[in-house]
């Protein structure tokens, strides 16, 4: 596992739950938020958004990749989910694969049972490097 500084799991939690309680969820009324740690420091953040056409809602780790983007990139180490009572929340599968693009197998994920790297989250991952290969 790549060397980081020691996470703090209950600010980047509460940081989660803040985003989680601005989340947009009038269909479902189920609020999720999602904080991540960069590799330079910064923590991002996103909150689920909904859509009357449900095909085009927003998961939260959507929000928070692009606030990843938008502040300079970089890569996840450290990410912590929540749902609408503040806990652990596994994110979904197309949320799953967002965290390995933008964090690797390495990447830190709080869940239900506690940490875990995403290559135990997401074992046998698709991601860039099967790409290059198939460039030849």
């Amino acid at each position: 596992m790549v060397d980081r500084p020691e996470v703090d799991w209950e600010a980047l939690r509460l940081r989660a739950v803040e985003l989680m309680e601005r989340a947009y969820a009038p269909y479902s009324r189920f609020r999720v938020g999602v904080a991540g740690l960069v590799d330079d420091g910064r923590v991002v953040a996103g909150c689920n958004v909904e859509n009357a056409a449900y095909g085009v809602t927003l998961c939260a780790e959507c929000g928070m990749v692009s606030e990843l983007h938008a502040t300079g990139g970089g890569r996840l180490t450290a990410v912590f989910c929540v749902g609408g009572d503040g806990q652990a929340l596994m994110p979904c599968g197309r949320c799953r694969q967002l965290l390995w693009e933008n964090g690797g197998p390495d990447c830190l994920l709080m869940t239900p049972e506690g940490v875990l790297p995403m290559s135990a989250v997401l074992p046998q991952a698709f991601g860039a490097e099967h790409l290059r290969h198939a460039e030849g």
